[in-house]
């Protein structure tokens, strides 16, 4: 199968028949065998009605139906478990990714080589308010700068062409979709890629994604998958450096005021109590909080042994000799 196409969806009833229409006018143009793998994430309208009656109607629907509404991550994740296609393409429902791209993005794949295209509203600035779109470039350039991908304008674009080997070895939870081309390059997918994509007015129903919070849970997702890809496997090494730096600082400071105080005694100049300067108190917390970093460390490193991934490695190729 050439390509898979995953619709993750929430209260879409009206959008999702005219989009299965764009898709399979582009995939007949082009000569693609194709599947259209629509995720109910949960809708309350007659979104599965209408994905029930064109799997009916069409043997390459395929539906997912969540009992509830989980988000869009976990939507991506079982749609990419589902898919067969040699190129996994993801799209909203809202008929504002265009079906249109799908060709150039599946060559970039197939003949530029490579492992994830993702697309670059340009003309976002039309459609969305000042409220969105700030924020958007605010998020997206830190994002750049943690990930180290500074090819991409839009991390969190819904429309992307991914190779079938990355979909099948990367995860997505929680709300990690914004980080895909991250953790595909954790993963060992580095070749990443970016195209400029036609960004239309939504026609039917009003956005599930605004507001200031998903920009605050976008950060937190971020400083996590910066800690896992960084020290996921060796915590020890985070934690027990930053709990000896403390550690040294507060015992050099106990270490001085000690020896100030046997200074003042043995000069015999006089000298306020230990207990009632400020700065003991401030070394003593240092040197039980660089503690506690410490111990974290080892219960990070304890954790790390014992989790069934430790030694989980992404490996590309396999050479063995052949035995006469």
């Amino acid at each position: 199968m050439d390509i898979s196409v995953i619709v993750p969806l929430f209260n879409e009833d009206e959008s999702i028949k005219e989009l299965y229409e764009w898709i399979e006018r582009v995939m007949s143009a082009n000569n693609f065998s194709y599947e259209v793998i629509f995720v109910n994430d949960g809708s309350t309208d007659r979104s599965w009605d209408v994905i029930s009656e064109l799997s009916a109607e069409h043997e390459n629907v395929k539906g997912i139906k969540f009992r509830r509404n989980y988000g869009k991550s976990p939507a991506l994740y079982c749609g990419f478990k589902e898919a067969q296609g040699d190129v996994v393409i993801t799209m909203d429902a809202d008929l504002q990714d265009s079906p249109d791209e799908i060709p150039e993005l599946y060559r970039m794949i197939k003949e530029d080589g490579y492992d994830l295209v993702s697309g670059y509203k340009m003309n976002r600035k039309e459609g969305d308010p000042l409220s969105k779109t700030i924020p958007t470039k605010l998020f997206n350039a830190t994002a750049r700068k943690v990930s180290g991908i500074h090819n991409l304008h839009d991390f969190n674009c819904g429309l992307k062409a991914y190779r079938q080997e990355v979909v099948k070895n990367i995860e997505v939870y929680g709300e990690m979709h914004r980080y895909i081309p991250y953790l595909a390059k954790n993963a060992g997918f580095d070749k990443i890629g970016e195209k400029p994509v036609h960004h239309q007015a939504r026609q039917h129903g009003v956005s599930k994604f605004m507001g200031w919070n998903r920009f605050v849970n976008g950060y937190l997702d971020l400083i996590t998958l910066w800690f896992l890809s960084s020290f996921g496997k060796k915590p020890m090494h985070v934690f027990g450096f930053l709990g000896s730096i403390m550690f040294f600082i507060g015992f050099l400071s106990a270490f001085f005021i000690g020896a100030n105080k046997i200074y003042c005694l043995a000069t015999g100049v006089p000298a306020r109590l230990v207990t009632d300067s400020p700065y003991f108190y401030i070394a003593l917390t240092m040197m039980m909080i660089g503690t506690q970093f410490f111990l974290a460390g080892f219960v990070g490193d304890l954790v790390s042994r014992s989790s069934q991934q430790r030694n989980d490695y992404q490996i590309e190729k396999t050479l063995r000799c052949v035995e006469d």
